[in-house]
């Protein structure tokens, strides 16, 4: 992972958030420390229990999630506690599931009161304690083994021995709090506008929190620079609530700066003024609508493309926002035990942040269409939330330039009859690049990082042109929108993407009185001819192909979607190409083609083309105005 400073931010903006980063950076906290709580002080305190009792005993989908807790820490219970592993330059999968088994158990100690559960939780607390460290050299590392070792230190408190207690807090003082005092290359991140900062600082704000008795004001001090600290990436959040970094990262960085949140409301009792960051209240509509009713998120930049199942920090946004609305997804999840309790290292804190919520207050969004500034802009859009029926576009701009970042601009994917068929490959295993010698961290134009196919604009539903990557410099922005529902759409500026290899590029994306999907490129090339390749990545197959359309089809052709070219020069004809990997250090892409088709225009030409993407195999009359130029859109 890499640091993102602010010089990465949105070019035309730059003065402007440098100033408040310096803003930031001369701010000054005090916290009152008059007002910590007893233990346990961090997310629930004492007495709490009943309340998530009370919401187990009236709800069934409470108790859901509550029983797949307590199954997973019986199964816990047989496994032999965490080791310290190194792969490569991480320590991080052992402290995630640390920090997973630790939650689990601290939770089911908490909740039922078994002595098993105790005692398996002290175990794994003493078995990371007594690692020689927590491998500052790679600090989220220490990030996520501090929340887990305070949360565990914090919920067992009253009940561990003297002796337990010193070794668990004398590893929090040392392997947490320590390695983070000296400003170095290990603690970029205090100045750093990315999701390290709010991972690595809610970490260590936790261990001085949990030990804060023992030495009051250097735990002062360390949860001030903490407030400050976590501000810089907060920004990122204004004016919408877009998040650069995209779904996945939302959910770790969010996640985290949700439970720095709650740390300071439980143990001090206020925020310090972090929820009031603009835009922050305001990102959990940006999360929901980045999931397509197929269930996929739109998996821009170093993404999964799985969903996360149950998410813990939108309960709290819900609560935070008095708006159940924002757990539609939730509610989905919930339904079909989409918990993740391999995985999902977090969801108790579904318990904690969820005691005031009622799914079966939970309404449908009624908003259909999100749109968001900020460093990667992007357009949502549903053409309903009635069911998987819907049609659903997400639409991406900005830059590769930001961290975790693709050469994705101006691609898109779409979801409709419940599949999903423009599509992203998504994120690949930083190890396996890593190992191989790839700086792929290096975020300039002729990086490794865009060797790698998954990065680079050539996997991506985007335009390429001569064969060339797009200019990581630019940043593509949205010109437009509209939620009408007969004609919802975005339309992109990509000139600065695309600086000297075309004199102007535009693209729209509209969907059409809820029937069907189109795309709209409008391009000018320069002082020499080029050839522009126009390219969908599917998870389909083509069950027909003619001049300008062709039929795709997904689950064994009870899905179909009519894929059609309005503008297609006489010369061109449309295609497809594999994702076969092109490097050993690429993963393998199963199940996925590129289709388009490529043209050669003449220097100092124009040209327009519609590609529409219609469900179904019953023709759609094609509206006048989805051929109309981007101007009168």
């Amino acid at each position: 992972m890499h640091s993102v400073t602010c010089r990465h931010y949105i070019k035309n903006n730059s003065m402007l958030f440098i100033a408040m980063c310096c803003s930031i950076l001369a701010f000054s906290q005090t916290i009152d420390a008059s007002k910590i709580k007893e233990h346990p002080r961090l997310l629930l305190l004492q007495d709490e229990e009943k309340l998530i009792r009370n919401n187990i005993s009236k709800s069934p989908d409470w108790q859901k999630i509550h029983l797949a807790i307590i199954t997973e820490c019986n199964e816990i219970l047989a496994l032999p506690p965490v080791e310290r592993k190194v792969i490569g330059r991480r320590l991080l999968a052992k402290s995630r599931e640390s920090l997973r088994r630790i939650f689990f158990l601290s939770y089911a100690w908490r909740m039922t009161r078994e002595l098993k559960y105790f005692r398996k939780c002290e175990e794994e607390l003493l078995a990371v304690a007594s690692f020689s460290d927590w491998n500052p050299s790679h600090f989220l590392d220490v990030g996520e083994m501090s929340l887990a070792v305070a949360i565990g230190y914090d919920w067992l408190y009253n009940d561990l021995s003297e002796a337990s207690r010193k070794q668990i807090s004398d590893a929090l003082i040392s392997k947490g709090i320590g390695p983070s005092l000296t400003e170095n290359k290990d603690t970029w991140w205090l100045k750093g506008t990315n999701n390290w900062n709010q991972v690595c600082n809610t970490g260590v704000a936790f261990a001085a929190a949990a030990v804060y008795e023992l030495q009051p004001q250097r735990s002062k001090e360390i949860i001030e620079r903490s407030i400050k600290s976590i501000r810089l990436p907060m920004q990122v959040y204004s004016p919408d609530g877009n998040y650069p970094e995209g779904y996945s990262y939302w959910a770790y960085g969010t996640s985290y700066n949700v439970f720095m949140i709650s740390m300071l409301e439980t143990a001090f009792g206020s925020d310090y003024g972090l929820t009031g960051m603009p835009g922050f209240l305001k990102t959990p509509v940006y999360y929901e609508h980045m999931v397509g009713p197929s269930g996929k998120p739109f998996n821009y930049s170093d993404c999964g493309t799985g969903a996360d199942g149950l998410q813990p920090a939108m309960l709290w946004f819900a609560d935070k926002n008095n708006d159940p609305s924002l757990l539609w997804i939730e509610k989905q999840n919930v339904s079909k035990d989409r918990f993740l309790v391999k995985s999902n290292r977090l969801l108790p804190a579904a318990m904690v942040w969820g005691k005031n919520i009622d799914f079966e207050k939970v309404t449908r969004p009624t908003q259909r269409t999100w749109v968001g500034d900020g460093e990667n802009p992007v357009a949502l859009m549903h053409a309903s939330w009635q069911s998987t029926w819907d049609l659903y576009v997400g639409f991406k701009g900005g830059t590769a330039g930001t961290s975790h970042a693709h050469m994705d601009i101006g691609s898109f994917v779409m979801d409709a009859l419940g599949v999903r068929w423009s599509a992203d490959l998504g994120m690949q295993g930083y190890e396996a690049m890593e190992s191989k010698g790839l700086k792929i961290w290096d975020m300039v134009q002729n990086s490794d990082r865009w060797k790698v196919f998954r990065y680079n604009n050539f996997s991506h539903s985007t335009l390429t042109v001569n064969n060339a990557l797009q200019h990581m410099k630019g940043r593509a922005t949205i010109m437009k929108h509209s939620n009408d529902t007969t004609f919802m759409h975005a339309v992109m500026n990509l000139d600065e993407i695309y600086t000297g290899q075309l004199a102007s590029a535009r693209r729209g994306i509209a969907i059409v009185n809820k029937q069907y999907v189109t795309i709209r490129d409008e391009i000018e090339t320069g002082d020499s001819a080029c050839t522009i390749r126009w390219a969908m990545l599917t998870p389909a197959s083509v069950a027909d192909i003619t001049k300008n359309q062709m039929l795709l089809q997904q689950q064994d052709g009870n899905k179909k979607l009519t894929f059609y070219v309005n503008g297609l020069p006489g010369d061109a004809v449309l295609k497809t190409w594999p994702t076969t990997p092109p490097n050993n250090y690429d993963e393998e892409n199963p199940g996925t083609i590129l289709v388009g088709f490529e043209i050669t225009l003449p220097a100092h030409t124009k040209k327009e083309f519609n590609v529409f993407l219609m469900p179904g195999t019953k023709p759609i009359a094609v509206k006048k105005s989805s051929l109309k130029p981007l101007n009168e859109w």
